[in-house]
């Protein structure tokens, strides 16, 4: 078995969980970086990381390293991005991977050029329920795929400093929550949506607080996705084919999912793998992919769901003060 060193740009909740699923599978991380170095000092302590650099940029320049996980707020992907896949690493890089398409473009371009692999830690594109659902779906057993409806809402204080709401940290609903709603539709959908409608709701900061996005693909599959960073709802993702239809909750990590068959209205339901160990096949993965064992990174998804939102903030008229001088 192969065993990559894996080093983490960032030490907040997801590195934490980063952490914990390496030594989840006999490992553990191989360094850390952070603008901070204190705090990255403090991270390594707690986890036992033989390597703390003194600089954030070094981590880019050390030899060793073969996986890099880009966790800071999503503003800053592109600039760390850049440095890491220039010098050879392979990234995992969390959601939202870059701001809009065109960084992405450049990101996915440097990947090519200096032959290393680049992904969106998008959790679902890795959980057990979801390739076992889209096992059964390609396999016929549910009939045509007909509608997709999915719900993200989270109850945020209006406090317009914090991330989530803040211009300059690349706040809104679309980038940091709706991310999850259209990367679920688009993992069931045949092909990319060609038509996208949306409302949206600014909080006083001029982001998205909330929005509605309806899309419909060349085969007339048709997805409606409700996100809000003030509104509390259920991660509810739904999937309505000809013979029945198929209910998760909490879907961006879920394990189980309901079956209601249309025929007769029985209940099937299904689990597959472990919320707990979401991170464990993130991990699993990407190292996979690395290897050229296989690829189930999901990466024409990445970059269609960031095309859909940078089209989406285009007809808003949204831009972020890193995109103002230029052309979104």
């Amino acid at each position: 078995m192969i065993r990559y060193n894996w080093a983490t740009v960032g030490c907040g909740v997801i590195a934490n969980e980063l952490a914990q699923a390496l030594e989840a599978q006999g490992g553990r991380l191989y360094s850390v970086a952070n603008r901070t170095y204190d705090k990255a000092k403090a991270f390594a302590e707690k986890y036992g990381i033989e390597k703390v650099y003194e600089t954030l940029d070094e981590v880019f320049e050390d030899e060793n390293v073969d996986i890099i996980y880009i966790s800071t707020p999503h503003n800053t992907h592109i600039q760390y991005l850049r440095k890491a896949l220039m010098a050879g690493k392979h990234v995992l890089c969390e959601k939202s991977i870059t701001l809009n398409e065109e960084e992405l473009k450049e990101a996915n371009r440097l990947a090519e050029e200096h032959h290393v692999i680049l992904a969106e830690a998008m959790t679902l594109y890795h959980m057990p329920i979801h390739k076992l659902l889209k096992e059964k779906m390609q396999s016929g057993a549910f009939g045509k795929l007909n509608l997709i409806q999915v719900n993200f809402g989270s109850y945020k204080e209006y406090n317009m400093k914090n991330r989530f709401f803040n211009r300059t940290l690349a706040g809104g609903a679309l980038l940091d929550i709706g991310v999850y709603a259209l990367s679920f539709i688009r993992y069931y959908l045949s092909s990319a949506p060609d038509q996208v409608l949306s409302q949206v709701k600014y909080a006083e900061t001029g982001v998205d607080e909330e929005a509605g996005i309806l899309l419909k693909n060349p085969e007339e599959e048709m997805a409606a996705a409700i996100i809000s960073l003030h509104s509390k709802q259920p991660k509810r993702g739904l999937l309505s084919f000809d013979r029945a239809y198929v209910e998760f909750y909490e879907y961006p990590r879920g394990q189980e999912a309901v079956i209601t068959w249309t025929e007769d209205g029985r209940r099937e339901v299904i689990t597959a793998g472990s919320t707990a160990k979401a991170l464990e096949y993130e991990v699993q993965d990407m190292e996979a992919a690395v290897s050229g064992e296989a690829d189930c990174l999901c990466r024409e998804y990445t970059a269609d769901v960031m095309r859909i939102m940078t089209d989406i903030r285009k007809e808003w008229g949204m831009k972020y003060p890193e995109e103002e001088q230029e052309q979104l």
